[in-house]
């Protein structure tokens, strides 16, 4: 478990510590999210989605090709949730 801390700057700005950019394998223009979870807040690594991601979740294998834009995002969602769910 790595354990760093880090300053908060006048502008709102923060540094994230050596040790972590190499655990999460963070390089220049890495995006990061900040997420409340259980009264925390845990910073991660930002997914990233590619086009093959994008695809599937709008077209899933034997479901019809033609969908409304509202079908379109629930699919979208739904593939998210999906892949960033916990345990």
């Amino acid at each position: 478990m790595i354990q760093a801390q880090s300053k908060l700057t006048s502008q709102g700005q923060v540094s994230v510590p050596a040790a972590v950019r190499r655990q999460l394998g963070l390089g220049p223009g890495a995006m990061l999210e900040w997420v409340e979870e259980g009264g925390r807040i845990v910073v991660r690594r930002a997914a990233v989605h590619d086009s093959a991601a994008v695809h599937g979740a709008l077209f899933p294998e034997g479901a019809p090709r033609r969908k409304s834009l509202a079908e379109l995002r629930q699919g979208v969602a739904l593939a998210m949730r999906r892949r960033h769910a916990r345990d």
